[in-house]
């Protein structure tokens, strides 16, 4: 059971040297330290992903896309122990993140977290214009404060409806950051196209795609923690059916965001000539369309070859020592 992306990407010739960078990066931010952890972490094989869904990006650029992947996976982990039943916690770890990202300091001994965090976002944000940083801090709050409601939901353990998961889930997935990111790799985008429908509707399936068929691949690792916001429960829930058809029917769906996408995506040069997008422009829009096409072919190649998703992929974020330096000031 996979997705099926009708395009495929090669690697950046540049994945090894980011590979390096990102051990290096993660150790001087405190984000690795046990050695049986970074073991693991290599077998996840985050740069891959980076490389195959940016083929594109220099050097500079391919580091700065492997340590943002690798923050999300690592962050988001910490949160499958204890400290992820205690929304008061981890409410006070993702407010001091949110203010990072609004333009506030680390404290003067910063957590791993923000420290790592304040150092990607000032290089993401580099060069760019208030608008996109306006917008890319308000994904990023999202993205942060979704992480003490999904505590409250473990602490509850009431599947909620589909209509309640899915602003959740469009929070917690962090996508939207991801797509930010595009722009800061590939020039912004002119609002105009931005936030045409259809440039909307590529970007949300952009979005969604991969987040729907993660949670097909994540269900056997978060069910049995009482994970509640995962699409497959929730369709179990809703559908009375077994766990083989509700992973089927996730999965279709994020089928038809991709076919929906592939066909969708030959009508932005017209969309493009109708609002008037030429020049720098419009050579931005192209890339920011290629590049959602690109993501959707590296998540997809990723997911089908890492051991993330299997249990010998689980970093043991369960060691309380672990979690106390990775989330708190030493």
């Amino acid at each position: 059971m996979q997705l099926r992306v009708p395009w495929q990407t090669q690697p950046s010739p540049y994945r090894d040297e980011a590979a390096e960078h990102n051990l290096e990066w993660l150790r001087s931010h405190g984000m690795l330290k046990d050695p049986a952890a970074v073991s693991v972490y290599e077998r996840w094989d985050i740069p891959t992903l980076a490389a195959r869904s940016f083929p594109d990006l220099d050097r500079s650029g391919l580091r700065l896309a492997t340590d943002m992947f690798s923050f999300y996976f690592l962050f988001d982990d910490q949160f499958d122990g204890e400290v992820g039943l205690d929304p008061l916690h981890v409410a006070r770890v993702t407010d001091e993140l949110t203010a990072i990202a609004h333009g506030g300091r680390p404290v003067d001994t910063p957590s791993p977290v923000a420290s790592a965090f304040g150092d990607l976002w000032r290089r993401l944000s580099l060069g760019m214009s208030r608008r996109w940083r306006s917008r890319a801090a308000f994904h990023w709050e999202e993205y942060f404060s979704a992480h003490p409601s999904e505590a409250l939901g473990r602490v509850d353990a009431v599947v909620p409806s589909r209509a309640a998961f899915l602003e959740m889930r469009r929070c917690a997935d962090g996508a939207q950051t991801v797509l930010d990111a595009v722009e800061r790799f590939g020039g912004e985008v002119p609002p105009a196209a931005l936030h045409n429908p259809t440039m909307r509707l590529l970007r949300q399936y952009a979005a969604d795609a991969p987040a729907f068929s993660n949670d097909v691949w994540s269900y056997d690792k978060e069910a049995p923690r009482g994970d509640v916001y995962n699409l497959v429960v929730i369709t179990q829930h809703e559908l009375g059916c077994g766990l083989a058809e509700a992973k089927a029917t996730v999965q279709e769906e994020a089928q038809e965001m991709v076919d929906s996408f592939a066909r969708m995506r030959a009508d932005v040069p017209r969309l493009c000539d109708r609002l008037g997008v030429h020049g720098s422009e419009r050579l931005a829009v192209s890339r920011y369309v290629a590049a959602l096409a690109s993501w959707l072919a590296g998540w997809s190649y990723w997911e089908q070859t890492t051991l993330r998703y299997r249990a010998e992929g689980a970093i043991p974020v369960d060691q309380p020592n672990y979690i106390d330096e990775l989330l708190h000031a030493s």
